[in-house]
């Protein structure tokens, strides 16, 4: 074999043509992206996942190591023994909104200062305000709204409070079915048809007591970082209407940031939750792959999907993930572990925990890392001196957690992209399309290699801290002009740039919040990742709780 075979070569145009002659032969689609462009795509994590499995697959491997080295190797420390408070926590918040918390309105619908169905009736009234100029709704059901608190009053008048989310108004992103409802996924691909039954979560927060104002906008089919979307409309950024909102769950943190809810539900393949959260200066969890069910999520990546709140404190995205969280026998992929009381963590502090800055992903832009340096020394004025600590296997993680998402996307879409494939926007239809064309073994190597990286991990930079930390994005808030991934050959680019430090943690199935630490020169929130071991949900919310007091 020569050197250029040994290596991969170059090989574009040879790939080129066989993209081009594979498409309509092997999957039967009309392609709608320039074949070198798909050529490239394939051929960089084709590479990529080459390179970074050397020396890392032995016989006896299997892809299922990789959720038993999750349970054996979580976080222990705050898995929920902790005595409940007397009383929630009063939160921080550190976007400095004037809006009130979840929590607070929680203790007055108790108090009864305040009824349910007021308080929906001033969160519809927001909802209708913002939407003409942010879109962060698909639709907004006011009369199942305010009925839902009309019910919620009567059983407290009744003595029955079902928790911290009596009452309280939430919309979701639109990605989770509701029985006798439809579910767009931002797409115009699904015919108008209603769901069979409540997503697991939805019928844990109506459990809970929560109030549900309606969809949320988002990318088109869960796929994408900006919150634009030709079919429904843009979402646009709360701070600044000409800015992207992020995405996937763009409608949930624009929703949120903008006072229309309280709170909201999200899904996270490759920054889906934290990737909004931070343009729009709120909270926003990514959970432990496993953690919360996904029964009646639409999937971009089985493999990789997570779902977690958007909210304005840490204690409200708590007080979400306590209703939401826990093992459900519908979903195969659900972790069978203990839930801690997250409040009571989050009271209680995180005092001990070791807290370090992720070295080494540079570059970022001068805004953000002036508001990342900031962000450590406060953090080291709270808990002590934080070291640093590296992982050179990150893009590696982020490739194989791309290759995995692009060819399970490809999987789930092609059908459909073979029925009606002009219902597609450019940008997903392009993404979609280098799935088909990726190698089942590089797709098959970078799962097998899943627990090898996570015990790495955890055993290197995860042994010298208990949370890492690290910007969410790399890059000051773009335009939506700047970021429009419809422009011809932008999608790949667009989407590198945004994801470049979330995506490897989707791979690595941890945990990791989104917290607000600052603006950029355009007075754009920045926003930095806290990332743990498996299961340190209640950790990360701690510590969180306690710096954004610092930050005060």
């Amino acid at each position: 074999m020569n050197q250029a075979d040994e290596s991969g070569g170059d090989g574009l145009p040879e790939m080129q043509s066989a993209v081009a002659a594979m498409t309509p032969r092997l999957h039967g689609l009309v392609s709608r992206t320039d074949p070198g462009q798909v050529a490239a795509e394939v051929m960089r994590l084709n590479d990529a996942v080459r390179a970074g499995v050397r020396d890392r697959l032995v016989p006896g491997m299997h892809p299922q190591d990789y959720p038993g080295l999750m349970m054996r190797m979580r976080d222990g420390a705050m898995s929920g023994d902790v005595a409940a408070p007397a009383e929630m926590r009063e939160p921080v918040d550190a976007t400095t909104s004037a809006y009130a918390s979840l929590a607070q309105m929680s203790a007055r619908i108790r108090a009864g200062e305040i009824s349910a169905e007021s308080l929906t009736r001033q969160a519809l009234a927001r909802a209708a305000e913002v939407q003409p100029i942010l879109n962060p709704f698909i639709a907004i059901w006011a009369e199942r709204a305010l009925e839902q608190a009309r019910e919620r009053d009567r059983e407290l008048a009744q003595g029955r409070w079902r928790g911290p989310l009596h009452g309280i108004p939430l919309a979701h992103k639109d990605c989770f079915t509701r029985a006798g409802l439809p579910m767009t996924v931002g797409s115009k691909v699904f015919p108008d048809t209603p769901g069979d039954a409540d997503a697991a979560v939805l019928e844990r927060l109506d459990a809970a007591g929560a109030v549900d104002l309606g969809p949320l906008n988002l990318n088109e089919m869960v796929s994408g970082p900006t919150g634009q979307n030709p079919h429904w409309g843009d979402c646009c950024n709360a701070h600044d209407p000409t800015r992207v909102a992020g995405g996937s769950s763009s409608g949930s943190a624009v929703a949120v940031a903008a006072g229309a809810v309280f709170g909201s539900l999200g899904s996270d393949t490759g920054g889906s939750i934290r990737t909004p959260a931070s343009m729009n200066g709120v909270y926003g969890l990514k959970t432990t792959y496993g953690l919360v069910s996904r029964r009646g999520c639409f999937p971009r990546a089985w493999s990789l999907d997570c779902i977690g709140p958007l909210a304005r404190s840490a204690l409200d995205c708590g007080l979400i993930l306590q209703a939401v969280a826990g093992h459900d026998a519908g979903d195969p992929t659900s972790v069978d572990a203990p839930v801690p009381d997250y409040a009571a963590a989050i009271a209680a502090g995180a005092q001990g925990t070791r807290v370090a800055l992720l070295d080494g992903l540079e570059p970022y832009d001068d805004a953000i890392a002036g508001a990342l340096d900031a962000f450590m020394q406060r953090a080291a004025g709270v808990f002590g001196a934080t070291g640093r600590a590296r992982f050179d296997d990150l893009p590696a993680c982020y490739a194989m957690g791309d290759v995995i998402a692009k060819v399970e996307g490809a999987t789930i879409h092609a059908e459909w992209m073979r029925r009606a494939p002009e219902r597609y926007s450019q940008a997903v239809y392009s993404r979609t399309e280098a799935g088909l064309h990726l190698p089942a073994v590089r797709y098959a190597e970078a799962l097998l290699a899943r627990a090898k990286l996570v015990q790495a991990w955890l055993t290197g930079p995860m042994s010298r801290a208990d949370v890492l930390v690290c910007p969410t994005i790399p890059i000051q808030v773009p335009s939506r002009a700047e970021a429009d991934m419809e422009g011809k050959g932008r999608v790949f680019g667009v989407v590198a740039s945004i994801t470049r430090l979330t995506r490897a943690f989707n791979y690595l199935g941890l945990p990791v919040l989104s917290m607000p630490i600052g603006k950029d020169d355009n007075g754009m929130p920045i926003g930095a990742q806290l990332i743990g071991r498996p299961l340190s949900e209640a950790r990360l919310l701690a510590v969180a709780d306690t710096l954004a007091r610092a930050l005060v």
